[in-house]
């Protein structure tokens, strides 16, 4: 019994680190992709999709809640993956290439379809190599 008691400890508090980190990760991507967004319009980039602004907080907010999304899948797997870290950095990979599908099919120039995408990957290159030093390998 004592094993068990262990191992659930161990996985509590793994699980527990995972989402700290996260948490510490998408504040920084978040921040990180309104910097982008801000530059880019300073350098004369639309921001505009589909004749609609897209205001620079809303890089921010999207960020948060998608990067979320990826700690609170990074967590699941912390407890339930043979090999979480594995499983979670070709998970997000995948993940992060979807997410360029929206931005290369937008109603957009060139120049604001390529802002967009750098800030998915900024925000994936922050993220992704934080949460995944905290899952077992």
């Amino acid at each position: 019994m004592t094993a068990t008691a262990n191992t659930t400890r161990a996985t509590a508090s793994t699980v527990g680190a995972v989402i700290r980190t996260g948490a510490v990760a998408t504040a920084a991507a978040s921040a990180a992709t309104m910097t982008v967004a801000a530059a880019g319009h300073l350098a004369g980039i639309s921001l505009d999709l589909g004749g609609a602004p897209i205001p620079v907080t809303g890089f921010g907010v999207l960020t948060a809640v998608f990067s979320l999304i990826g700690v609170a899948i990074a967590a699941s797997l912390a407890r339930f993956a043979r090999r979480p870290r594995l499983t979670f950095v070709r998970t997000t990979v995948v993940l992060t290439v979807l997410s360029l599908v929206p931005d290369v099919i937008a109603d957009a120039g060139a120049a604001t379809k390529a802002l967009l995408m750098l800030t998915h990957l900024v925000a994936a290159a922050i993220v992704i190599p934080a949460v995944a030093r905290r899952l077992a390998a």
